[in-house]
């Protein structure tokens, strides 16, 4: 492979997946590059992987098909051997798109016959199984994603929701041929294939079935999927020789300054996060978004309260809010207005915090997080390896290092808030 050649080139439809990816990647033992938004001039850098996050899974479609185009024509000038779409694990959309839109772009880009559509996530219960989602015992459908403020999740088959998104047949990899090895598989996609099915959603309930659809896949032009498939990929380009010459990636080191935490997740995971940060006694701040349309300035009022807090320890400010109080902005400004004015709040909050002196920022929240970080001016990030069952950190250059973890608000244990603001000071994973 030449020296310029990409293995694998990442688009990722929102910032906390795309560091996800990245920092799987580096736990693997291979060095990438991270770019936020999409990139102008030459993709030059030394790495084996390049991810672009992108801020694109509920933007309109026109809007987030024009970037994700962009992205990924920006990473094939680095001839990447493999393109990866990755999207979130409750496949977070709705029939508008954007993961069918984007990846038929994709596939013209990268010249892909057959995709694979692979979301699961089995150690968070993220799961597969005759084309349905399930989490946990729960289909989708019954499982709070249903409550999603953006991306409801009410139907769980797939293939039904994938449809309305795509000019390209579905069909389902089953896993019955998963599970018996890469001669079934093979046998299935053929058919599959030949009948106009091209779009494939993959069966997958264990690590070792995404360690097997890894190993069938490794060869594909483009895969699509969470990023758990995507971490089976740095075994096989190590066994295979193809990271033979690239150097280890490098460590993060410590960080000092005050630390905060943003929250814009509605999640109930973030809501019980934030709960256990204010029982070890750090300050909350809940902003009622409701009050704004009153003619109130929360993000003012809330720089004014950190001023009593910046140099007391760490401190929260959330607009996460039980379901019952997203529902009732939503019908007085509108589903996607209300989710603008809770990202531009928290934005402002995150610009206003570092002329402060912040060195150290938890985000919680795919959409927030793309939102602050856009807010800083921040287009380039080293992300940190992925510790098992935790969130990675990653450092932005402010003229000054800055430590970030972005977090998706359905991801993490109760303790993560404080957890990730302790590594990101300590310099641990």
């Amino acid at each position: 492979m030449a020296a310029q050649d990409l293995i694998f080139g990442v688009v990722a439809d929102d910032l906390t997946g795309g560091v996800e990816i990245a920092s799987l990647l580096v736990a693997g033992g291979v060095p990438t590059e991270f770019r936020i938004g999409v990139q102008h001039g030459e993709p030059e850098f030394d790495a084996a992987a390049a991810v672009v996050a992108l801020k694109s899974r509920v933007a309109p479609v026109a809007e987030a098909k024009e970037s994700a185009a962009e992205a990924a024509n920006w990473l094939r000038r680095r001839n990447p051997r493999q393109t990866f779409f990755k999207y979130c694990a409750t496949f977070d959309s709705t029939p508008e798109g954007n993961i069918g839109c984007c990846t038929d772009l994709m596939k013209e880009i990268v010249g892909a016959e057959r995709v694979i559509f692979c979301p699961s996530f089995p150690e968070k219960e993220r799961t597969v199984y005759n084309g349905h989602l399930f989490v946990g015992r729960d289909l989708v459908s019954e499982s709070p994603k249903r409550h999603d403020p953006l991306t409801p999740m009410t139907e769980p088959d797939l293939v039904k929701v994938l449809q309305p998104q795509t000019r390209h047949g579905i069909g389902v990899l089953p896993w019955k041929a998963v599970s018996s090895g890469a001669k079934a598989m093979a046998r299935i996609v053929e058919e599959l294939v030949d009948s106009g099915r091209p779009y494939i959603i993959a069966d997958a309930i264990c690590d070792a079935d995404l360690e097997a659809l890894a190993e069938f896949t490794a060869d594909w032009p483009l895969v699509t999927g969470n990023s758990t498939i995507a971490a089976c990929f740095p075994a096989i380009w190590r066994r295979r020789g193809l990271l033979d010459g690239h150097p280890a990636p490098k460590r993060l080191g410590p960080l000092r300054g005050p630390g905060a935490v943003l929250a814009g997740s509605c999640a109930e995971q973030t809501i019980s996060q934030l709960e256990e940060f204010r029982k070890a006694g750090r300050p909350v701040l809940r902003i009622d978004l409701r009050e704004a349309l009153s003619g109130e300035d929360p993000a003012a009022q809330a720089l004014a309260w950190t001023e009593n807090h910046m140099g007391e320890g760490e401190f929260a400010i959330a607009t996460s809010a039980e379901v019952s109080a997203v529902n009732e902005l939503q019908e007085r400004m509108g589903r996607r207005a209300a989710a603008d004015l809770a990202e531009s709040v928290l934005a402002r909050i995150a610009v206003g915090l570092v002329e402060r002196g912040l060195g150290r920022l938890v985000v919680a929240g795919g959409e927030t997080s793309g939102a602050v970080v856009n807010a800083l001016g921040i287009s380039r990030l080293a992300v940190g390896p992925q510790k098992r069952g935790s969130i990675p950190i990653a450092q932005g250059d402010l003229g000054r290092p800055f430590g970030l973890c972005l977090k998706s608000g359905k991801l993490g244990p109760d303790d993560i808030f404080a957890d990730r603001l302790q590594a990101m000071e300590k310099g641990e994973i």
